[in-house]
């Protein structure tokens, strides 16, 4: 499922910086473009399921 989000994007130096206050996530890039699809991929991440890196074990100590 789609969703669309606002951005937000200023210049810091020679950054730019794209924020998504809706769900609090941020990024940067070279110039607006890449600030935004950066943003874009980390909405996406942010958005994925947790997974595990390694096995957990559940029990006593």
């Amino acid at each position: 499922m789609k969703r669309q989000f606002a951005a937000t994007v200023w210049r810091e130096g020679k950054w730019f910086v794209s924020q998504c206050l809706e769900v609090d996530v941020a990024s940067q890039g070279e110039s607006e473009e890449e600030a935004l699809a950066n943003l874009k991929e980390a909405l996406e991440l942010h958005s994925e399921p947790p997974q595990a890196t390694r096995p957990v074990e559940v029990g006593a100590a």
